[in-house]
C-alpha cells in the first residue's frame, strides 16, 4: 500500500497491442492498461499524404501514433472503457522501417518477409517509432488536456544473412507481424549487427522519449511506476 502523503501513481493507457512495447514498459516498472485502438491505419496515412504529399517517414509514424492515442483517449474521456477509469495518460505508438527512402511496415506474409530480408541483409535502415501522449487526467489529478508527440529514429545495421538463414527466420513467423520484419529483443537478435540510437525505440517504445514528453506536462516518469505489491494493469 502507498505510504501516507504518497501520491497515487499516474494511470497510463497503452494504445497498442504490441507485446514488446508492454514488456518494455513493464521492465521500467510501469503497468499500463492496454486498450487497442480501432484506427484504420491505411486511411489515416492516405489522408495525411493527400494533405502533405511529401510527408517524411518520421512524420508518417507520428501521424499514426497520434491517431491511435487520440482515438483511445476519446474512449477514455467518454468512460466507454471500464478498465481505464476517466483519468489517465494515453500513449500511442507506431513503428516503420525506412530503407532506400521507402517506408515499410509489417510484412504480413512469408513471401513479403523473405523479399524484405533479401533486400535488407548486409545493409542499414532507419527504424522510426512515433510516440503520442494525450493527457486525459481530470483537473483534480493535475490534468492539462495536452496532446503532444515526437519520433524516435534509430539506425539499424543488418547482418549479411545467407538464403538458408533468411528462410529459417521467416519460418519462425516472428518477422511477419513486426515493423521492418525484424526484432532485436527476440529471434531476430542474432541478425542485427548493431544500432545507432535508442534500442528501446527499435523495440517500439523509447523510454527516454516518453520521459521527455511527460516532462513537458510536468509528470516525472517515476510517477508512472506502481507501488510494489499493487496489482498489474488490465487489458481490453
Amino acid at each position: 500500500m502507498p505510504q501516507p502523503n504518497t501520491p497515487a501513481p499516474v494511470r497510463l493507457v497503452l494504445a497498442s497491442r504490441s507485446p514488446a512495447r508492454l514488456t518494455t514498459l513493464r521492465s521500467a516498472g510501469v503497468e499500463p492498461v492496454v486498450v487497442v485502438s480501432d484506427v484504420d491505419e491505411e486511411a489515416v496515412l492516405a489522408a495525411a499524404r493527400e494533405r502533405y504529399p511529401d510527408l517524411p517517414p518520421s512524420d508518417s509514424v507520428l501521424v499514426l501514433a497520434q491517431a491511435k492515442a487520440e482515438e483511445v483517449a476519446h474512449r477514455v474521456e467518454q468512460g466507454t472503457d471500464a478498465t481505464t477509469g476517466r483519468s489517465a495518460l494515453v500513449l500511442g505508438c507506431d513503428s516503420m522501417l525506412e530503407i532506400d527512402g521507402e517506408v515499410v511496415g509489417k510484412p504480413g506474409t512469408p513471401d513479403v518477409a523473405r523479399e524484405r530480408w533479401h533486400r535488407m541483409r548486409g545493409r542499414s535502415g532507419v527504424l522510426h517509432s512515433g510516440h503520442w501522449v494525450v493527457d486525459c487526467r481530470t483537473g483534480e489529478d493535475g490534468g492539462t488536456t495536452a496532446t503532444l508527440g515526437a519520433t524516435s529514429s534509430t539506425t539499424v545495421h543488418f547482418a549479411d544473412l545467407d538464403d538458408a538463414e533468411v528462410d529459417d527466420y521467416v519460418a519462425t513467423g516472428e518477422p511477419l507481424e513486426v515493423a521492418g520484419a525484424f526484432t532485436i529483443d527476440g529471434l531476430g537478435g542474432p541478425y542485427v549487427d548493431g544500432i545507432e540510437g535508442d534500442p528501446h525505440g527499435v523495440v517500439g517504445v523509447s523510454l527516454p522519449l516518453v520521459r521527455a514528453l511527460l516532462a513537458q506536462i510536468d509528470v516525472p516518469f517515476r510517477d508512472l511506476r506502481a507501488p510494489r505489491g499493487d496489482p498489474p494493469g488490465g487489458s481490453a
